[in-house]
């Protein structure tokens, strides 16, 4: 949306559930629709279903949500079946008010040339919107797959097919990799041809490379949620191995990211092997990171490694690596190959392969030329294929097409 606001283009971008967390000023509209507590309310108490729209606001103000949200609020899918299947009922769920509030407010706004619904699990909207503003409908694909396979049944198929059902009001779908578009193509039984691929953008200008040496010692890092489909423990576990053979005298494995309260655990039972293998002094976690902290951890590192142990359709954390500079060692699935194969930035490996892992850690940790080869490349690849304007003018093509008298 910055992008294209700086390119001269009017964008409304209109926050859902919580308000959005950026790097850097947002530039969304201050309001949030859907509010998680009115969401919740309304799926479990027939009396907030019918309380006035004035009433509402109280439980709907940013910074309530905003300190519900940093709580730790249940987002497990496993527990979210029913209330995931009445959202995808539309109009004819128990959140029918949500969906009017914002019918009703987008009415009194300019009226746009596209809409773009930012992922599949809202595509109820569609077929609203499609009616109420009559203009093309949109929908960004972002590997939701990942969401609706750990719903229960019968909330999983009953999910599915309102998807599916939805699909038909939309216009255009926008993929934000080749592999999520391949993927979601078949699992959501969209035609390929409906689907656009539009990959993910970065303010690649904002993530630049340290300058000079590094005077500390060879560092090793992780920057992500912390969760076990992350791998994290394989990455522990592939950096206790090269010590225990006596690889890097002097090293430090470096993690951060956000830690979700259903994880906790996970953490806890890693610090645990991390100091029975008495590493307590090498590997840290150092805990969500603030935008500025970010650019200063990846001028830390040498490499930066994503043993994830799923396919992931993202990774926006490998390109804000190579934009800095850092060599990227990923497991060899999801949109990860696509983004070392593309830039050339960074190695595969075999997933869920530790042994693997360490070895390409000692290799590149012994290869001062490979790697400044590697992050020269990646970070070159980044500005010019990853960056958020390159973003932009792809998702105007989009558009463009979609409303061909719009300028």
């Amino acid at each position: 949306a910055k992008a294209l606001l700086q390119r001269g283009h009017e964008v409304l971008l209109v926050p859902l559930y919580t308000p959005p967390r950026t790097d850097g000023p947002s530039v969304s509209e201050q309001r949030v629709f859907f509010g998680g507590i009115s969401v919740y309310l309304e799926q479990y108490s027939r009396l907030f279903r019918s309380t006035p729209w004035m009433i509402d606001r109280l439980w709907e103000s940013p910074w309530l949500l905003r300190a519900v949200s940093q709580r730790g609020v249940q987002t497990q899918p496993e527990q979210l079946g029913e209330l995931t299947v009445s959202i995808l009922e539309g109009q004819h769920g128990r959140q029918r008010k949500e969906f009017d509030k914002l019918v009703h407010w987008l009415k009194t706004q300019p009226i746009p040339d596209v809409i773009d619904i930012s992922n599949s699990m809202l595509i109820s909207l569609a077929p609203a919107l499609k009616k109420a503003i009559e203009r093309p409908i949109c929908c960004t694909l972002q590997g939701e797959n990942i969401f609706l396979d750990r719903l229960s049944e019968p909330y999983r198929s009953r999910a599915l097919s309102l998807i599916r059902e939805h699909a038909q009001s939309v216009d255009r779908f926008i993929a934000v990799s080749d592999y999520c578009a391949g993927y979601m193509a078949e699992y959501l039984q969209i035609p390929g041809a409906k689907i656009d691929v539009v990959p993910l953008g970065i303010s690649a200008d904002e993530f630049t490379p340290r300058l000079g040496p590094s005077d500390q010692p060879f560092t090793v890092g992780y920057l992500g949620r912390i969760a076990p489909e992350k791998g994290i423990h394989l990455l522990c576990d592939a950096y206790h191995r090269l010590r225990d053979q006596n690889e890097f005298e002097a090293c430090r494995l470096e993690l951060a990211g956000y830690l979700g309260p259903e994880h906790r655990g996970y953490l806890e039972g890693l610090t645990r092997q991390i100091t029975e293998w008495d590493l307590q002094n090498e590997i840290h976690y150092r805990g969500p990171l603030e935008f500025e902290d970010k650019v200063s951890f990846f001028q830390e590192l040498d490499l930066f490694a994503v043993p994830a142990t799923y396919d992931d359709p993202k990774g926006l954390a490998l390109l804000e690596a190579m934009a800095c500079g850092v060599p990227v060692i990923a497991a060899n699935r999801g949109t990860y190959t696509e983004f070392i194969q593309r830039t050339g930035g960074g190695v595969l490996v075999p997933p869920e392969d530790p042994e693997s892992l360490m070895a390409e850690l000692i290799r590149l940790r012994n290869d001062n030329a490979g790697r400044a080869a590697l992050g020269e490349s990646g970070s070159l690849a980044v500005q010019e294929h990853y960056s958020a304007d390159a973003m932009a003018v792809r998702a105007l093509d989009v558009y463009s097409r979609l409303h061909p008298g719009s300028n």
